[in-house]
């Protein structure tokens, strides 16, 4: 208890410095801002503003790309409530009943509702990062190369398990991300890999131009072809807080949900889509009067919203204690940690404390913020949401060619990001989902590295990669996961929840 106070000390130490509460503010309201504008999200937005992050400090680039994400759930509930539009992902859920509240008047409390749920869950998540994180990361100390291939191969498992629609695709994403992680030299054999004779692909692809090329441009492209149709509520806002009545019925799913997001959010994949869903879900089951669901339901917002924001921040301890991300943003946030110099996993605690509870204590202040951010200043959110999309792509367009070329001022990396625009493009029209795709490219090269180790441990030997109980269970756990997503009844309710999306 005493290392852990003394920990959260330098961690607040750090976090309280005025550039990086400037950056902390500064992330906050950029989430907020895209969480509000629908279309754009917290992957598109960190992939864009990751080549600014190389001339920031390490710890200031992820406070501010922590910011980001965090923020983006608190600003897509305002979206959701008032336009019946997610404005990210995760607040789906939220338009059921926070849409219903705001067509009978009561806009002002589902709102207040949804940023007091996400402040709570956000607290208490922040408090779970820095009791679990270091301890899982001394477990990960232990592991053999064969057990850390088994756990990669179960995180991919994961992320196709939990993506949307067809499993077959959903494989084909992730294999095709392993490819491209291959382009490059490789680096024990010196040999050139589907670089094509061009010098510009020698040392590999950026995540850089990936990322802003299949989310930022590829997103852009689809959206454009969409209708701008965002049916504002009319009514009032209301008082910007909720009743007594409301208060009591909202504590119970605040902190259930604060507890189911809290673990999903922990699992590879889409933990962070599933924790509103299975909020919701047992909202409606514990119900006395389940029929009062989708009428607008205090409970119906405050448990997803709180179950949406704790995942979101408890998905950083696989990435900082194990260096695997559960999730397309936490990827980027690997690839921000990489191109620092920064290598993810159990050494962090040790050869960069001041990163992690610095981190740790910025949510702490981030989420405070966002309280204020989001209540006082909810006209502005409003008055943005009336900006038309045909003013926001060119000028989204233009940062992402800015920021790519100076990184390292190659026209080329341009031609590559347009490139990847057009087979995002070409992926969401054929029914692909892009975030395996990018968990396929950023686990890549440790699959191939510490496939690489196990076999010369083992002088060529493949039962080296079941030589280890911990790498049968990884492994075995794995298979069945894809065995019981082979069921058809298993696939069509995949599918059905996909429609419902």
């Amino acid at each position: 208890m005493t290392s852990l106070l003394a920990d959260l000390g330098l961690g607040f130490s750090i976090a309280l410095t005025f550039d990086n509460l400037l950056l902390c503010l500064l992330g906050c309201l950029i989430g907020t801002l895209i969480g509000v504008l629908p279309g754009i999200g917290p992957i598109a937005t960190i992939s864009i503003l990751l080549p600014f992050t190389f001339g920031i400090p390490p710890v200031g680039s992820m406070i501010m790309l922590a910011g980001i994400y965090y923020g983006a759930q608190y600003g897509g509930s305002t979206t959701a409530i008032l336009v019946r539009m997610p404005g990210e992902a995760g607040s789906i859920v939220t338009i059921i009943d926070g849409n219903a509240m705001a067509r009978a008047g009561r806009a002002g409390a589902a709102l207040a509702l949804a940023a007091l749920s996400s402040f709570v869950a956000g607290c208490v998540a922040t408090i779970v990062i820095g009791t679990f994180a270091e301890p899982l990361g001394q477990v990960a100390l232990y592991l053999a190369p064969e057990d850390y291939f088994a756990l990669i191969v179960l995180g991919l498992v994961f992320a196709i398990v939990l993506a949307g629609g067809s499993l077959l695709k959903a494989i084909l994403a992730v294999l095709f991300g392993i490819v491209l992680a291959t382009v490059g030299t490789d680096m024990e054999t010196g040999a050139q890999r589907l670089t094509f004779g061009l010098p510009s692909l020698l040392e590999g692809l950026n995540i850089s131009i990936l990322a802003m090329g299949i989310f930022g441009i590829g997103e852009i492209l689809h959206n454009v072809q969409k209708a701008d149709d965002r049916p504002i509520v009319q009514s009032t806002i209301g008082r910007l807080w909720p009743s007594r009545d409301e208060i009591r019925r909202s504590a119970g799913p605040a902190a259930r949900g604060t507890v189911i997001g809290s673990l999903l959010g922990v699992l590879p994949g889409s933990g962070t889509l599933l924790a509103p869903f299975a909020s919701y879900v047992m909202e409606k089951k514990l119900a006395r009067d389940p029929s009062r669901f989708g009428r607008g339901a205090p409970e119906g917002v405050a448990g997803p919203e709180a179950a949406n924001n704790a995942a979101s921040q408890t998905c950083f301890i696989p990435l900082l204690s194990l260096g695997l991300p559960p999730n397309a943003v936490m990827a980027l946030m690997l690839g921000a940690l990489t191109i620092q110099g920064i290598v993810p996993g159990p050494q962090v605690f040790t050869k960069n404390p001041d990163l992690f509870w610095g981190m740790v204590a910025s949510m702490w202040i981030g989420n405070a913020m966002l309280l204020v951010i989001n209540l006082p200043l909810i006209g502005i959110w409003v008055s943005l949401l009336k900006v038309p999309y045909r003013l926001l792509f060119p000028a989204i367009i233009l940062f992402c060619c800015i920021g790519l070329y100076s990184v390292n001022r190659l026209p080329e990396d341009i031609y590559f990001m347009a490139a990847f625009g057009v087979v995002g493009l070409v992926l969401s029209k054929l029914g692909f989902e892009a975030a395996p795709l990018l968990l396929g490219f950023v686990l890549g090269d440790p699959l191939e590295s510490n496939f690489r180790r196990t076999l010369i441990l083992g002088d060529g030997d493949w039962w080296k990669f079941v030589s280890s109980p911990i790498a049968v269970a990884l492994l075995l756990g794995a298979l069945v996961m894809v065995l019981v997503m082979l069921f058809p009844k298993v696939r069509k309710g995949r599918e059905d929840i996909l429609v419902e999306e």
